[in-house]
């Protein structure tokens, strides 16, 4: 028989509620600007700057797809429209036949540099500018934290 439930009290209902909120609604916000700056959704554009802040712009397809906290099925159907449109690369990787490499192309860096500085000015503007440093730092301990615990 299973425990009775160990209900939220006002407190962390209203955090919670608060986090929720921001998890709903921030990656749309992302998407609308990334759309209308660069035809891009917000999965799109940070599989685009992962690879380009990888080493010689090219990282494993599993690798990536941890690095952007998305599965591979969903970075494999992503990668598929962004190859289409010439933004990126994949092949077969010639150490291990078995993964596939995914490489940003000049086109892919462009579309980056399109997307890129409405990207941040709205970051700026959603969430840090809200903040004061101290602030800032716990988001991002906090953050973290949480974060390694969902992927545990």
């Amino acid at each position: 028989m299973s425990e009775a439930a160990h209900w939220l009290d006002d407190a962390e209902m209203e955090s919670w509620l608060a986090l929720i909120g921001v998890v709903m609604r921030l990656p749309s916000a992302l998407d609308g600007q990334l759309r209308g700056d660069a035809d891009l959704n917000y999965f799109e554009y940070v599989v685009l700057a992962a690879l380009e802040h990888a080493e010689e712009q090219t990282m494993r397809m599993s690798d990536l797809a941890f690095v952007c906290h998305g599965s591979l099925s969903r970075l494999s159907h992503v990668a598929r429209r962004l190859e289409g449109e010439g933004l990126i690369e994949r092949y077969a990787c010639p150490s291990d036949g078995r993964s596939t490499l995914a490489t940003l192309t000049d086109g892919g860096r462009e579309r980056l540099a399109t997307a890129a500085p409405g990207h941040v000015k709205l970051v700026r503007q959603l969430i840090f500018d809200e903040l004061d440093r101290e602030e800032m730092r716990e988001l991002g301990a906090l953050s973290k934290r949480l974060l390694a615990r969902i992927q545990a």
